[in-house]
């Protein structure tokens, strides 16, 4: 079974391997999306995601951001979306 996963795991990567790329400097212009926007970003990236898979104008994560606090902006709002580490602590009785 594990060998079987693995070959689909490296049939994925590698067709993944040659999707195009997008030259990301045509989507830099103007201010930079900060922490409240990645918070934002992560709190809708479900409906966001749904909505990139009929659409592809719609990206999940914004390529202008001003770096880590986009990024932990993203993290948190996703993971407050999805409850967090909280569901890991509880006690299973």
């Amino acid at each position: 079974m594990k060998t079987r996963n693995l070959i689909l795991f490296s049939l994925l990567a590698l067709s993944l391997a040659c999707a195009p790329s997008v030259d990301v400097q045509s989507f830099v212009a103007g201010e930079p999306f900060g922490f409240w926007s990645g918070l934002w970003h992560g709190v809708i990236a479900p409906i966001t995601f749904f909505i990139s898979l009929f659409d592809a104008d719609v990206a999940i994560y914004a390529v202008n951001n001003n770096g880590g606090w986009y990024d932990f902006g993203f993290v948190l709002g996703a993971g407050i979306l999805f409850g967090g580490g909280s569901r890991g602590s509880r006690r299973k009785d």
